[in-house]
């Protein structure tokens, strides 16, 4: 696409053709102003799509033969360890990275604060295929995923935290579709849609706040389910869901500047200038954010393990993995985070922010598989298990991106270009009109549009 750019096309940004004023069919849209042709040429030089279609056809034969075969096929599940990385990778790490979307919702919409406009619609956007994809990752773990509204709808249990978790989810992800669904509707051009949804943005909003803040507490109540099988380091029975909570504010705030990093590297020429040239001061902002969510986090962290009475376990093979785990994915973060800040390091912020999204990972992983069952044995994942982890987040790779795209995510949606109503002449009703017949290419062009 970049050599494109460089010859002078434009990607469709608006409802219509900018040099002749005819307005833009969705399969135009869908390939961004290309032909077919230049399209797929398109596709073809990049070497990332490459990889993407051998992850492809590696790992969806792979999840055919999990549906056809069972679960029992692909994973090593059992009532020693009732999940492996569909739910510890899946939906431990995914659900905290997306918590984005309320985030970045609560600071504008709510705060106020119009400085983080331009980074709005990315961060609903994260938040939205998150969920969506921590949804995907529990169909496929589990055993009769057609049978998914059963404890929902038909048989409650109002008293387990997992009838909250999924009802929080359900919900929760509705509210992230119509928060998104304001794009599309001005993407296909359907502004009554549009005008709707945005009358509903304070309210969704505060749903999202409500919703997305007791799931993300949910998960870690759901860990007691199971007490004395996590080792004590990383459990406990007081604190689990303000750990699971605090630690969601600071990784959805590092997942917007890590996804932005990326945009502005790999599809600068699908940002407008709003976006390009506040990203920093942007980025720096929620660092400031990031940084005193990771304060706050160690400190109750801290104040866990004392009401606990954990120290004694320092001294083990464990103590020194949740050493390495909080040095590295916390403590080390706030004071990179201390000092890009102060000197209004970018790089440094940005590096350290898929640091603390890579300490966040490691956390999840330490709770939901590797100190799982701490006192009897390591579960080693089941390597078809492996192949369809990779493979769906390599389509959450392609829908994110899909998504970016096109719509107005990145760049703002011009709904009548100006060029275009410059070009078109004003008729004087008391000029004749010309009869003469226009040449060929003309006619042409003008049934096209």
């Amino acid at each position: 696409m970049k050599n494109f750019i460089k010859a002078g096309f434009k990607p469709v940004d608006s409802l219509n053709d900018p040099d002749d004023g005819h307005r833009w069919s969705i399969m135009q849209k869908l390939l961004l102003g290309l032909t077919p042709q230049e399209y797929f040429k398109q596709l073809r030089r990049n070497p990332f799509n490459w990889l993407l279609f051998i992850i492809f056809a590696v790992g969806l034969p792979v999840i055919v033969y999990r549906y056809y075969m069972g679960l029992g096929s692909v994973m090593h599940g059992s009532h020693d360890y009732p999940w492996g990385l569909f739910l510890g990778f899946g939906l431990f790490c995914m659900v905290p990275l997306s918590a984005s979307g309320f985030l970045l919702g609560t600071t504008v919409e709510l705060f106020g604060h119009k400085k983080f406009k331009p980074i709005l619609n990315l961060a609903l956007l994260n938040g939205l295929l998150g969920y969506l994809f921590a949804v995907i990752y529990l169909l496929v773990d589990l055993g009769v995923p057609w049978r998914l509204y059963y404890p929902m709808v038909i048989s409650w249990g109002t008293a387990a935290v997992l009838f909250l978790v999924g009802w929080h989810v359900a919900t929760y992800l509705t509210v992230q579709v119509l928060e998104v669904s304001e794009t599309f509707f001005e993407w296909i051009n359907w502004p009554t849609a549009k005008k709707y949804i945005h009358s509903g943005t304070i309210g969704l909003t505060v749903a999202g706040i409500i919703l997305s803040t007791l799931h993300q507490g949910a998960l870690g109540t759901l860990l007691t389910y199971a007490p004395g099988k996590v080792h004590p380091l990383w459990y406990s029975s007081e604190f689990m869901w303000i750990f699971y909570l605090c630690s969601s504010v600071f990784a959805g705030l590092c997942m917007v500047i890590a996804v932005s990093t990326v945009v502005k590297k790999t599809m600068a020429w699908r940002c407008n200038s709003d976006f390009l040239d506040n990203l920093d001061a942007i980025t720096i902002g929620l660092a400031k954010g990031a940084s005193m969510a990771l304060v706050t986090y160690f400190a109750i962290k801290l104040i866990g393990m004392t009401h606990d009475n954990l120290w004694v376990y320092l001294t083990t093979g464990w103590g020194t993995w949740y050493l390495l785990e909080i040095g590295l994915g916390v403590v080390l973060p706030i004071i990179l985070f201390s000092i890009a800040i102060r000197k209004k390091s970018v790089g440094l912020i940005r590096f350290t922010a898929f640091l603390t999204i890579a300490g966040l990972l490691m956390n999840r992983l330490n709770t939901a598989l590797i100190s799982f069952n701490w006192n009897l044995y390591q579960e080693i994942p089941h390597p078809l298990e492996t192949i369809i982890s990779v493979t769906i987040f390599a389509l959450f790779i392609v829908v994110y991106r899909f998504l970016l795209y096109r719509l107005p995510i990145l760049y703002s949606w011009k709904a009548v270009p100006a060029k275009a109503l410059a070009s078109v002449p004003v008729l004087d009703q008391a000029a004749p009109i010309s009869t003469q017949p226009q040449p060929e290419h003309q006619f042409a062009k003008g049934m096209s549009s």
